[in-house]
């Protein structure tokens, strides 16, 4: 029964590879795009903390939960060899709002 598990399981990756299609990364699953109507408030002017070794500030942003914008205070991340990482942004788009959560990018 464990093995037929593992065999549905492991499906739709035998589907894409045998199609010649790659899986999205964890990376790049979480790159979305959102379409917000309200517009974020301002960002709390903080300065950022001196520099760590390995590691990657995460500017405080507001966030979109559902319902409503709210704040994520900024926070250290491991870095990831061979990757530069983009800062969460909110950027118009006419008269709606596009949040882009922060990411890893190759370098």
């Amino acid at each position: 029964m464990t093995s037929r598990r593992g065999l549905f399981a492991a499906l739709p990756a035998f589907v894409a590879a045998a199609a010649g299609l790659a899986l999205p990364t964890t990376v790049e699953a979480q790159s979305i795009t959102l379409n917000l109507g309200p517009p974020p408030p301002p960002p709390y002017a903080r300065r950022p903390p001196p520099p760590r070794r390995g590691q990657t500030w995460v500017d405080g942003h507001y966030r979109w939960n559902g319902r409503r914008h709210v704040w994520q205070e900024g926070h250290w991340v491991r870095d990831r060899r061979g990757r530069r990482y983009a800062q969460p942004r909110w950027d118009q788009d006419g008269d709606r709002w596009r949040y882009q959560p922060g990411r890893w990018d190759r370098d």
